[in-house]
């Protein structure tokens, strides 16, 4: 199932979701630009933007963005103190794009 099928269906059970896409790598990278999680306000997620290594923050943006409203753009490479410590180690950089997802997108 494509996660913005998915999201509907999360939205339709009345959860609130934000999609998390990649929008560019460099270099090594564990997901190709294009791969999308989707994340509810309570942390419950489906897809991949990284194989794992920095799923979690990415997942803690989502919730973020759920809550406020406000899309974040997130970089993360071996030239970023946070990606060794979420574990990028994969000698590329990443950029996720997140938002929340409206009804009327989802539609």
């Amino acid at each position: 199932m494509e996660m913005l099928q998915l999201a509907a269906q999360w939205h339709a059970e009345g959860r609130r979701v934000a999609l998390a896409t990649v929008i560019a790598t460099w270099g090594s990278s564990p997901r190709p630009a294009g791969s999308q999680l989707i994340a509810d306000a309570d942390g419950q997620f489906a897809g991949s933007v990284s194989g794992g290594c920095i799923e979690a923050d990415v997942i803690r943006a989502c919730a973020e963005t759920v809550r406020s409203g406000v899309p974040k753009l997130l970089e993360f490479g071996v030239a970023n103190e946070q990606a060794w410590a979420v574990g990028l180690s994969c000698g590329g950089t990443v950029q996720v794009y997140v938002e929340a997802l409206a009804e009327t997108q989802l539609a």
